[in-house]
């Protein structure tokens, strides 16, 4: 293989017309260049320079070999820029899937705020649940997800997980005076449950509070959610994010005691990230302005 730097020596002995002048325009000592183009001959098999008089020219192969090493040394500079941009945050993308609520809550402060800081990073944004989300991170097709997930469920051992917030769960019942506020209280509702994973933690909440929740819809849209409870065809538990990221009229919302939902960034791979990856990660977990919280 040529060896980039005799190549760079023959490129200027081209360019500056002697072994002197290129010696100075590359800061060599002249007995160095000389050395390099007698190492690139021997490397190539080809006389590369003929001696004239007191000076050097380049033979026709030497002509031929110092043309490539332009465009070879040409394309390393560019490489090398556009690896400089990539890790300089300059250039590239960076790839999060996000659960609805976070896409329309958390995510786009943090989007925002990366923009702020990277204006030439871009930023793509995926909505699909927390399941899909890691299907996507281990197979490559995003960089990050920003999932949820309840105490009671096992860790994922594959994947590094940053918590972001612990919301609370709210009791989610329509308005009026007479609207219990404890869950035992409404052991004889019925029930809105959301995806499968909330609905086994809706039925958890209940179990704890002695009762067996009877079930009449299931949704995982908590705006359907919400106009369910306000027509009052049933009561129903959300997190936190999704009544920040949604609050309907007529409905009425308790915080359930000790019932709470972490929210995690989820990585794949053994440290370290890639720059894009660590930049995103920082705008998530960077302290913003206290979010609202529902009205109770």
């Amino acid at each position: 293989m040529l060896n980039l730097t005799r190549l760079q020596v023959l490129a200027a002995v081209a360019e500056h017309g002697s072994i002197t002048a290129a010696a100075a325009a590359l800061h060599y000592a002249q007995p160095s260049v000389s050395h390099h183009l007698a190492r690139l001959e021997a490397e190539t098999g080809a006389v590369l320079v003929q001696r004239v008089g007191r000076g050097v020219r380049l033979t026709e192969a030497g002509r031929l070999l110092a043309a490539r090493a332009g465009e070879i040394l040409g394309r390393v500079q560019a490489a090398g820029d556009e690896l400089a941009a990539h890790t300089g945050l300059r250039a590239g993308r960076v790839r999060l899937a996000a659960f609805p609520s976070a896409l329309g809550t958390l995510v786009p402060t943090a989007a925002a705020r990366l923009r702020a800081a990277h204006p030439e990073l871009g930023v793509e944004l995926s909505e699909v649940e927390p399941p899909e989300a890691l299907e996507l991170l281990r197979a490559g097709a995003v960089d990050a997800a920003v999932i949820f997930r309840y105490a009671t469920e096992p860790d994922q051992e594959d994947l590094r997980l940053d918590r972001l917030d612990d919301e609370p769960v709210h009791l989610v019942g329509p308005t009026g005076a007479d609207w219990p506020a404890e869950l035992a209280e409404h052991a004889e509702a019925d029930w809105i449950a959301g995806c499968e994973r909330c609905r086994n933690h809706l039925v958890q909440l209940c179990a704890d509070a002695g009762f067996t929740p009877r079930i009449r819809f299931t949704t995982d849209d908590y705006v359907a959610a919400q106009a369910l409870v306000a027509a009052g065809l049933g009561v129903t538990v959300l997190p936190d994010l999704a009544l920040r990221a949604y609050r309907r009229p007529g409905v009425r919302t308790r915080e359930l005691p000790g019932a709470r939902r972490q929210i995690m960034l989820a990585r794949y791979g053994r440290p370290p990230d890639p720059p894009a990856v660590r930049a995103l990660a920082a705008a998530l977990t960077t302290p913003g302005a206290p979010a609202g919280r529902p009205r109770r």
